[in-house]
Order: structure tokens, then C-alpha cells, then sequence
């Protein structure tokens, strides 16, 4: 199995670059959340910090009846579904391929990259498609991303309809990663969009975003029971468990959507204010609505806007990463103050 090279070792000669500028380093390359994680969901974890046991994969009672609840009230879930926290959501994005055996894996053309790693490292065939599944081919298990990192598209309701239609058509899972649907008022999870007829399908949610709590890998998958209690067994084996005080974090963070509101304004501000300064500089920004980034281009090859960027002490990410050439990804996760500072070294 040869794996593709780790993309941030690529960026290191641009950051040394960028660290060299005389006001600072101001670092928009990767989604790392840099707001404080909740009091309130901190006083959670620090509760339960007392842990001897081990816990359990499948998650607490209180746990899984969290999530229940707030999948009915988020995304809109009927029918007949189950759910699983798993630990974040990368690692399930790169075992489910292995987990459920995949021998041909779909995914989209500009995308997350550990959606091609996880079918590599299940030794299945990875195939790049484009928004339409109209044209998709068969397979065993498929990607979609809505809202999307890099591009922060959100896709339509006849696009993800479309999806499930392919669904049924091939007896195949579709794996709807919507880690950052909390953060557009356009997007549905494609669990709303099933009506209560989940069969093979699986969306994947996160609370690193959404909540701050990257540093917790806290996340969960809900969707077809058949399928989670399929990935639930092979977790069990292999020791892969969600630790109780993050259980216990998780818990609260779900039951309380005042937080994540307010975490969605900060995003926008500072989405509002890079646009602007983008715009005025000359760059072509597309989608970049939803989600924590700005997707942009310069009419130039990817590393070399990376480049303007460093030469004013600021890191971003190189669209290559994704499957893009000639576009970079702006991220949000910074402080408003670096928000503010990167913005008036791109409109100078």
C-alpha cells in the first residue's frame, strides 16, 4: 500500500517563510479551533475525570440517548436509526472503508484527503467524482461532503436525492460527512432527505467545530441500525473507545445549542471581513458560504499564491491538497485580532 505523502510536510518551507515576517505569523493553513472550548462542557470533562472503568464503545446510555435526541432536532431523523460516537471524525473517515470491507470507494474530485487515504489503506479502488450522481459508476461505498472543506459548497436537495437514488440503485452505503452543517442554514443532512428510509445510509458528525473541542475527538456517526451495529461489533474488537470523560463532555455540549450559535457568529464575522479584503485584492472567491474556510484563486498556480501569501507572514493551504491546482483554502480558525491583521497585510 503506498499512501500519498503527509500534505503538511509541503507547506514547511512556506511557513519558515511566512514566520520570517516582521509583525508576526499568522497561521490560516489548517482548521484548528483557537476559541475557547465552553466553560460549561470543560466542567463536564473535569466532572467526570474520576474513570477507573473502561467504557464502552457503543457510548453511555446517556450518551447515546444525547445523541438520539439531538439527531431529531438538528438533522431531522426518522424512522429507524442508531448511533455510535466514535473518536473525531478522521479516524472513522479513514477506517470506514476497511470497517465495512469496501472494494470500490467514490469520492469528490476537491475533497477532504483522507477520504482517498481510508480506501487506500483498505486496498479498494478510490475513484474522484464529480457533484451529479447521475454519472456515477457503481460501488461499494461513496463520499459526500455538504458543506464542504475546502470549497464550504453546499450541495441541493435533487443532488443529495440524486445520491440516495444511487444508493438504492447499487445496494451501496453513502457516508454523508456533514461535520460542518451547523454552520449554513441552507444545508440538510441527508438523513432528513431519506424520510425515514436510513437503509445504507451514514452521516458523520463533529463536535470539534461546532463546540471547540478538537482536542477532545468527540464525534459520532447515526444512520442505517444494520450498518452501525456492523461497525459497532469490529469497533468492540478492536479496542476503539470513546474515553468517559469526553463522553461525559459530549453530553452536555449536545444538549445546549446556545454555544454553538455563537460560535457560528464568530466564523461569520471573520468570513465577512477576509472576503472583503480578498475581493478588493483581486481574488476570485467561490462558494465559501458555509463551513470554516474561503476558498480562492489568484489566476495563478496554487503554490505560488501560497507564496504571496507568506512574503506578508501569512500560511494557507495550497488547493493541490484537494484536488485543485489553482485554488488555496483561507482558513477561519484564527483570532479575530489575526483575522483583522491578515486582512490589512492582503488589502496593502
Amino acid at each position: 500500500m503506498k499512501l500519498p505523502d503527509f500534505p503538511w510536510d509541503v507547506l514547511a518551507p512556506y511557513a519558515v517563510i511566512a514566520k520570517r515576517y516582521p509583525d508576526g505569523f499568522i497561521d490560516l493553513s489548517q482548521g484548528t479551533p483557537v476559541d475557547q472550548t465552553p466553560k460549561f462542557i470543560q466542567e463536564a470533562l473535569a466532572a467526570a475525570s474520576n474513570s477507573p472503568s473502561y467504557p464502552l464503545t457503543a457510548g453511555s446510555e446517556k450518551l447515546i440517548s444525547a445523541i438520539r435526541d439531538w439527531s431529531v432536532k438538528n438533522l431531522k431523523v426518522s424512522g429507524d436509526f442508531d448511533v455510535l460516537p466514535t473518536i473525531g471524525s478522521k479516524e472513522l473517515v479513514a477506517l470506514l472503508p476497511t470497517l465495512l470491507q469496501s472494494k470500490k470507494v467514490l469520492y469528490p474530485k476537491v475533497a477532504y484527503p483522507t477520504y482517498l487515504v481510508g480506501a487506500l489503506m483498505a486496498g479498494a479502488e478510490a475513484i474522484a467524482v464529480d457533484a451529479s450522481a447521475d454519472d456515477w459508476s457503481a460501488a461499494d461505498l461513496a463520499w459526500i461532503n455538504s458543506p464542504s472543506n475546502p470549497t464550504g459548497e453546499v450541495l441541493t436537495d435533487d443532488q443529495v436525492l440524486q445520491v440516495i437514488n444511487w444508493s438504492r440503485k447499487n445496494n451501496a452505503v453513502v457516508a454523508s460527512d456533514e461535520c460542518y452543517l451547523s454552520f449554513s442554514s441552507n444545508a440538510k443532512s441527508i438523513l432528513e432527505l431519506a424520510k425515514g428510509d436510513n437503509t445504507g445510509l451514514l452521516a458523520v458528525h463533529s463536535l470539534s467545530k461546532s463546540s471547540n473541542m478538537a482536542g477532545y475527538r468527540a464525534a459520532f456517526i447515526v444512520g442505517d441500525p444494520k450498518l452501525i451495529d456492523q461497525i459497532r461489533q469490529i469497533r468492540k474488537h478492536a479496542g476503539l473507545m470513546v474515553a468517559s470523560p469526553v463522553q461525559a463532555a459530549m453530553i452536555v455540549a449536545l444538549s445546549d445549542n446556545a454555544h454553538v450559535a455563537e460560535q457560528v457568529n464568530r466564523y461569520s464575522n471573520r468570513r465577512n471581513i477576509l472576503s472583503s479584503a480578498l475581493n478588493n485584492a483581486g481574488f476570485t472567491i467561490e462558494h465559501s458560504k458555509a463551513g470554516l474556510y474561503i476558498w480562492c484563486a489568484k489566476g495563478e498556480n496554487c503554490f505560488k499564491t501560497v507564496d504571496w501569501f507568506a512574503s506578508r507572514g501569512i500560511l494557507v493551504t495550497p488547493g493541490s491538497f484537494y484536488g485543485d491546482d489553482n485554488f488555496v483554502r483561507v482558513a477561519l480558525t484564527a483570532t479575530d485580532e489575526n483575522i483583522n491583521k491578515a486582512s490589512e497585510r492582503i488589502k496593502s
